[in-house]
């Protein structure tokens, strides 16, 4: 991982809508943990509201012993969802819609005018994978250069003739326009709202907070890299027309090999209090397949933010390329769009067989990768007995679940503990069952009555042993 860029002082918008203790435990088939220091006074508890709470960084964690940090990898299918020969895709950027009354998957995709323009195409689906041909093309709001980033504010929304929002690039930056159904656009401005200097954008609506997010790209140079690279921007808006003046979000730093470029970042889906995103990863300077010629390679690592506004990435990919020569997405896998549905998180991603810019309109195609609902991260432990502990927290609820598996010889247990490391009285590694299997929701039951605490300041730890957990959801009712 690695740490963020400070953004700027915030000005004030419109809202658009309203040191850590180790404590000596003895568990049972299980191997004591290291002993340590009291809590210092002045620990504040982390409030948990009802929802997940993933463990993709170390924000929860205040110990782990014998776990490590494991990153998913989504199973991919095998062919493209959406070809350049039949569907005219040629872009990398994409966004796929649920349709909340019909239920029916609904894509917007770029097809080329030229090298340099483009128009919307769409498609609609059953099941998000087998899409209903031919492909229509929308009539343009206004030249679209780059870009194909949609919010459906819903069907409440205030003003249905604006429902959903379109963010593209042309010219010299982010452009807007807004749609009743998502098929006619309407300009919301006659010039672009946000100036960039890449031709990259995209737009996602933040939940937590209320307003909207702009992630722009910028081709510069700086201090910690050689040459002009394209370098990731974001801004907030209350109202998509007023935004702060952007700043840099992640850089090339010394731990980076080669000319790694950032392509902006797409993709943005909000998990209980965190914003996951789909970060491209460019290497122009490196062939598909040894030997080859260095057309570029490409690949997609997580990013996250808690304030919208400062963002952490990984190093090691989400999305890794297709590692067999001669498939589609060989190249290139570039992640720009994930949608809940049901118990998975669909994952759409652009692929590319060659290189950055080996036959952009017939072999950059939209692939489909699907994971297990946010098992972006796991935290995993093998023979060798582990154990994690919170930082002190509050539940705001009444019940916990684990989103968590155990192999068949594993085992997982949970107890809470105060602030001087002492077990809760129910609570301890007795007075619940072991949890074994696969669930997204593993219940923890203990003697004690969860809501019974009030959400007095606690840890929650738990014991694995050839298990992983990759996250806490808070339950505002019993389960």
């Amino acid at each position: 991982m690695t740490s963020t860029l400070s953004p700027p002082p915030a000005r004030s918008t419109r809202k658009a809508r309203a040191s850590f203790l180790q404590v000596a435990v003895i568990v049972p088939s299980l191997v004591a943990i290291t002993p340590a220091a009291a809590v210092a006074a002045a620990e504040e508890p982390i409030p948990l509201d009802p929802g997940p709470h993933l463990f993709i960084d170390d924000h929860l964690i205040a110990v782990q012993d014998n776990v490590r940090r494991v990153v998913s990898r989504p199973e991919r299918l095998p062919q493209p969802v959406v070809t350049g020969p039949e569907d005219k895709c040629f872009q990398p950027y994409l966004t796929v819609l649920r349709d909340p009354a019909t239920g029916r998957f609904r894509i917007w995709y770029g097809i080329p005018e030229s090298a340099s323009q483009s128009h919307l195409g769409y498609l609609e689906s059953e099941d998000g994978i087998r899409w209903l041909r031919p492909h229509r093309v929308l009539e343009d709001p206004a030249p679209i250069q780059f870009g194909v980033s949609i919010i459906d504010e819903g069907p409440d929304y205030p003003d249905p003739s604006r429902r959903y929002k379109y963010g593209w690039y042309h010219g010299d930056g982010l452009r807007v326009a807004a749609s009743p159904d998502g098929l006619a656009w309407r300009p919301i401005s006659p010039r672009a709202v946000l100036r960039h200097d890449h031709d990259i954008n995209s737009i996602a609506w933040d939940p937590i907070r209320g307003r909207y997010i702009a992630l722009v790209s910028s081709y510069t140079t700086g201090p910690t890299w050689s040459g002009r690279r394209r370098i990731p921007m974001t801004s907030v808006s209350g109202d998509l027309l007023r935004w702060r003046e952007p700043w840099r979000i992640f850089t090339p730093d010394g731990k980076d090999e080669g000319e790694t470029q950032f392509y902006c970042m797409a993709g943005v889906l909000a998990r209980g209090g965190l914003l996951v995103g789909l970060l491209k990863v460019l290497r122009d300077d490196l062939p598909a397949d040894p030997g080859g010629p260095a057309a570029g390679i490409g690949y997609t690592v997580l990013a996250w933010s808690r304030d919208g506004e400062r963002w952490e990435r990984d190093r090691e990919p989400f999305l890794e390329r297709n590692p067999t020569p001669g498939t589609w997405d060989h190249a290139m896998t570039w992640g720009d769009g994930q949608l809940l549905v049901g118990d998975e998180t669909f994952i759409y991603y652009g692929g590319y067989a060659r290189g950055h810019k080996v036959e952009r309109f017939r072999e950059r195609q939209i692939g489909l990768a699907r994971m297990p609902r946010d098992r972006y991260v796991a935290r995993e432990a093998g023979d060798a007995r582990g154990l994690l502990r919170t930082r002190l927290v509050a539940l705001r609820g009444q019940a916990l679940a684990l989103n968590a598996s155990a192999g068949e010889k594993g085992e997982l247990r949970a107890r809470l503990i105060d602030g001087a490391g002492q077990p809760l009285a129910g609570f301890d590694w007795e007075d619940g069952p072991a949890l074994q299997g696969d669930s997204l929701a593993h219940p923890l039951r203990w003697k004690g009555d969860l809501a019974a605490l009030g959400g007095s300041p606690v840890r929650l730890e738990l014991a694995l042993r050839e298990a992983k957990v990759y996250g806490v959801e808070i339950l505002a009712g019993p389960r």
